[in-house]
């Protein structure tokens, strides 16, 4: 009987992981259907995406970069990005951080993104 306090919390824990990864999982597929406008290649396989983050309370935050500093489509791979996750139940706000370190080059596509590309 002294167990059973422990094995609540324990299973509390795992639910509120499952919970947790499934997030993330409607996260992470909400945004392998944004694409650059110039490259037939989803954000998340062109390798953009650096660092999705769910702290918890719906707040998502995430660092992307861009293929080149001046892309004339980072603005609207931000909109897309904030509308496309904040559409996942559970997501209240999306902050999307622009970074530029590490660099982007085209090793960080995924195999799929070279092959689609030509690279390969």
């Amino acid at each position: 009987m002294r167990f059973f306090p422990y094995l609540c919390t324990l299973f509390v824990r795992l639910y509120q992981m499952n919970e947790f990864l499934e997030l993330e999982e409607q996260v992470l597929r909400m945004i392998k259907t944004v694409y650059d406008p110039e490259i037939p290649v989803n954000i998340y396989e062109l390798g953009l995406i650096y660092r999705i983050d769910l702290p918890g309370d719906g707040i998502c935050n995430i660092d992307m970069t861009l293929t080149a500093p001046n892309c004339p489509a980072a603005d609207f791979l931000v909109e897309d990005v904030k509308q496309k996750v904040g559409s996942v139940d559970g997501i209240n706000e999306v902050n999307v951080n622009i970074v530029f370190n590490p660099e982007w080059n085209k090793d960080m596509m995924s195999e799929e993104a070279k092959l689609e590309l030509g690279f390969l």
